[in-house]
């Protein structure tokens, strides 16, 4: 494996001269410092800087003082550094293991589904919308790769792995220990009118919303109303058809507007994080059971969100391990503590 062989100071050669009578001269000039080495990889000092820049101004939309925040996140500097390696380590994995370009599908995947609903006709036309908003697509795909990263890694390598490393002794006794975990939920299956939200017609689509639902209350047929009013692409085809969820894993964003709604009953508007109204229609209702009932695919599961946590832990403790890492001697102090704490957990105290 190649490596960088020096730590430190990034340096280039500036602009020179190309006039005949002039000789060649080169300056050296500071580009930026390294932070740590991964591997091949490097994490610099503007790639911090950049990240912190962007917590503090998460923090501050969310309400917080800008001092404040900016005080909090220099404060855990160390703890970012660290998350950065283990975020480049992942990424590097995913190259590795085959799965970057799925990664970079998915979120391609989630451009288009988005464009859909929100009725653009091109990825491009989005993403324009989305500037004119002060939405960064390029800050907004690092973000989404980030996720998707971390999550298809630790599927391939932890979860995988403890899913299929469970034997049948195992998932048995798991069952008859936690009986609880294994009773029927109550669930509820819905249907949806969704209108979008675009540029300055929120209120007019707020307007629109309330008067669907004050004609489906009193009577309109919900199917025909999803396919006149409907702005998913496939609302004709589907009738407004989603899905069947367990009341207790909803959101509280649903689960609040739906909690007391009968079957065949409908929700107030509900209005979306990423843009638009949703009504909701409870099509059916199934009460919860306390009979606990054995299914292979629901033990393993649980088993193995039970366990992710812990072997997640051990697998970046391992990459980790497994690493060429190199800190910048001016940060070893504030970071190799929090990015080895696995490690020296691990170790056995003599």
């Amino acid at each position: 494996m190649k490596l960088l062989k020096n730590l430190g100071i990034l340096v280039a050669l500036a602009a020179f001269s190309c006039l005949p009578t002039l000789a060649q001269e080169t300056e050296l000039k500071v580009i930026d410092e390294v932070v740590a080495q991964v591997n091949e990889g490097v994490i610099t000092l503007s790639r911090v800087k950049r990240e912190s820049k962007d917590l503090v101004e998460a923090k501050v939309q969310s309400g917080a003082k800008r001092e404040d925040a900016q005080k909090e996140v220099d404060e855990k500097r160390g703890q970012l550094i660290a998350d950065l390696i283990n975020e480049e380590l992942l990424v590097q994995k995913s190259k590795e293991i085959g799965v970057d370009k799925e990664i970079e599908a998915a979120i391609n995947q989630r451009l288009v589904d988005i464009m859909k609903q929100q009725n653009f006709k091109t990825v491009e036309e989005l993403e324009g919308a989305m500037r004119q908003q002060n939405i960064d697509p390029m800050e907004m795909r690092d973000v989404w790769r980030k996720q998707l990263t971390t999550e298809r890694v630790i599927s391939n390598e932890v979860d995988r792995k403890i899913y299929w490393g469970l034997n049948g002794k195992e998932l048995k006794e798991y069952f008859e220990k936690n009986k609880s975990k294994f009773t029927k939920p109550e669930t509820v299956s819905l249907s949806e009118i969704y209108l979008s939200v675009v540029n300055n017609d929120s209120d007019a689509k707020r307007e629109k919303a309330k008067d669907l639902v004050k004609q489906l209350r009193a009577g309109a047929d919900f199917a025909k109303m999803v396919t006149e009013h409907s702005e998913r692409p496939d609302a004709a085809k589907t009738k407004g058809k989603t899905e069947t969820l367990v009341v207790t894993e909803l959101s509280p964003k649903f689960a609040g507007p739906l909690k007391d709604v009968k079957a065949g009953g409908v929700t107030d508007p509900i209005e979306l994080d990423g843009g638009g109204l949703l009504i909701l229609r409870v099509d059916e209702r199934t009460a919860a059971s306390s009979q606990a009932e054995f299914k292979e695919e629901s033990v393993r599961m649980a088993m193995t969100n039970e366990r992710r946590s812990d072997a997640a832990k051990k697998y970046m403790a391992e990459l980790r391990e497994n690493a060429y890492i190199r800190l910048s001697e001016s940060y070893r102090p504030l970071v190799s503590p929090l990015l080895f704490a696995e490690e020296r957990k691990a170790r056995p105290t003599k």
